[in-house]
């Protein structure tokens, strides 16, 4: 990224069926949530959405081969979007299994994102 602009942060949970790829899109949804970036076109090249580049870091605690990294990208609308997976994140328990939500036990998976606009 030559030019980084803007930095958004946020926290992802799935609190019932320990899945990873939940947890991060929630993390990278919540990071982008409360932002509009109204003049981004006018500082990109040709003044196109399509030149912005969106780095996104996810801070994971578990389950990294099971993380689908196309469809955190797909949480993104705009630019060409990279995931860097790396440890963190908490596993801490919900205090209950609830079967009927896919729970294999009464884990919550916490994943921390934070997603780089620029270009």
């Amino acid at each position: 990224m030559e030019k980084l602009m803007f930095i958004e942060t946020g926290m992802g949970i799935d609190v019932h069926g320990q899945d990873i790829t939940s947890a991060a899109i929630r993390a990278v949804k919540n990071a982008i949530h409360y932002n509009s970036m109204p003049g981004i076109r006018s500082v990109l090249p040709e003044n196109s959405l399509d030149n912005m580049r969106v780095n996104v870091k996810l801070a994971v605690p578990c389950d990294k081969e099971k993380l689908d990294i196309n469809a955190v990208k797909e949480a993104l609308p705009y630019g060409k979007v990279t995931v860097e997976v790396m440890d963190g994140g908490m596993m801490t328990t919900s205090g209950i299994v609830l079967e009927d939500k896919g729970d294999k036990n009464d884990l919550m998976y916490i994943v921390v994102a934070s997603v780089e606009v620029g270009y």
